[in-house]
């Protein structure tokens, strides 16, 4: 072999192995693109769950009107937050506390822990937090690996001539909205 049929071996090598990297690195990052729109799907599914369920413990606790508010104003929050995933993250995070607390107010209404419309709601608020669960878990999955690929020579010089960067992780306080705080009335 002479020295320019090497060259060109390397070439196309060189060539070959830089478009096996950019590959994996769109596949990567287009697992982190799917990953949060599944997240963002049970996200909306949860905010549009809420007011059904704010609606339904109003006609039985009426006069748990700032907690009714505190919820319509984090709510809005998380529109407001977009698609950054800290930021949504925790405004997310900061709408489970006072949604949390307003499963709880049903332990003071009996007739409301029984009603057929709030039980069903309860139980898709429950489901729909499980699904964020798994959701995130896929979607930091996909981000720690995407990162490591962004971060992982060589992929890191391809990376940075083609605008891969890093991602940032989803993370939401769910642990809140399942376990709420309640205080047990003397008497």
């Amino acid at each position: 072999m002479t020295g320019g049929a090497i060259l060109i071996a390397v070439i196309v090598l060189a060539l070959f192995g830089a478009a096996v990297l950019y590959n994996q690195l769109v596949k990567r990052r287009q697992l982190v693109t799917n990953g949060w729109a599944d997240i963002d799907v049970q996200l909306k599914r949860r905010s549009n769950l809420i007011p059904r369920l704010v609606e339904t413990v109003k006609g039985y606790a009426a006069h748990e009107r700032a907690l009714f508010e505190e919820i319509v104003a984090k709510r809005n929050q998380t529109g407001e937050a977009g698609d950054d995933p800290g930021r949504r993250g925790a405004a997310e995070s900061a709408l489970s506390q006072p949604v949390a607390k307003l499963v709880a107010v049903a332990e003071d209404y009996p007739d409301l822990k029984a009603n057929e419309n709030f039980l069903k709601l309860q139980s898709e608020l429950s489901d729909t937090e499980t699904k964020i669960e798994m959701a995130r878990r896929f979607y930091n999955g996909a981000v720690r690996e995407f990162n490591i690929a962004v971060k992982s020579f060589p992929a890191n010089v391809l990376a940075g001539f083609f605008g891969f960067t890093a991602q940032s992780y989803f993370e939401i306080d769910i642990a809140s909205a399942v376990s709420p705080d309640i205080a047990f009335k003397e008497g």
